[in-house]
């Protein structure tokens, strides 16, 4: 599934990275602790967390993961949307808390191996 797809199947609000919605999505990851997801994310998945500050941004580019996922409504701060947009990784915003965002995420196939 392409990011384009899975933001309008969502109602993911697009923070920055418009121009990377043709990005093919291989998996998900869930987790808000920056170690964690060095570790354990891959590259392909999208990344839900509540996280907001810029160190987000550079584990999304170590990892090459597909997109970040923000939770809760929560908006990335000024300096995140700065250097997600230098580095090209796109920011979306979602309403739901990670748990029901992250069961829409598998319902939608997102996941399934």
């Amino acid at each position: 599934m392409k990011l384009k797809e899975l933001t309008k199947k969502l109602s993911l609000i697009i923070r920055c990275g418009e121009n990377t919605l043709d990005t093919e999505i291989t998996g998900g990851y869930v987790s808000d602790l920056l170690s964690d997801v060095i570790n354990n994310a891959q590259k392909g998945d999208v990344w839900v967390t509540m996280q907001v500050h810029v160190n987000i941004v550079a584990v999304a580019v170590l990892k090459e993961v597909a997109a970040i996922i923000i939770v809760q409504g929560r908006e990335p701060n000024e300096d995140t949307l700065k250097k997600a947009k230098e580095e090209n990784i796109p920011i979306l915003v979602s309403k739901l808390p990670a748990f029901q965002l992250v069961g829409k995420l598998y319902e939608s196939g997102i996941g399934k191996t």
